[in-house]
């Protein structure tokens, strides 16, 4: 359900478009096969594969591709981990709502972003 959620907010957006949706990262890298998407948007804890050990294996195989994780964990460590797995981007859930065009945008335009709750004022250089 709150997959379906964050496609809708998506598809209304001006300038996005969804090409898929996936359960589980391997499904995910079968949109790779035709032509990889300029951005992922997808958790770290998911079915079939370990989000962070399939952020490494995008981003080694296609640097290109922007990764923005959507997550609950408000942990320092997990931050950490996923930027130092690659990933351009950090977002809480609770606050998708408000902050997913601000983390789309600034990832689009080459900048890192990390949830205000998560980085408490801090930067994503803060986290590397």
């Amino acid at each position: 359900m709150f997959r379906q959620c964050v496609k809708d907010l998506l598809e209304g957006a001006g300038g996005l478009e969804v090409i898929g949706e996936a359960g589980d990262d391997l499904r995910l890298l079968d949109f790779f096969q035709n032509k990889p998407p300029d951005m992922v948007i997808w958790g770290i804890s998911m079915p079939n594969h370990h989000g962070l050990a399939a952020t490494r294996e995008i981003k080694l195989v296609y640097p290109e591709v922007k990764i923005l994780i959507l997550t609950m964990h408000r942990e320092k460590e997990y931050v950490d981990y996923v930027l130092a797995a690659g990933a351009e981007g950090y977002l809480l859930k609770e606050n998708a709502d408000t902050e997913l065009f601000i983390a789309v945008d600034t990832i689009r335009r080459g900048e890192c972003y990390v949830s205000p709750l998560v980085a408490g004022g801090g930067t994503c250089s803060s986290f590397r």
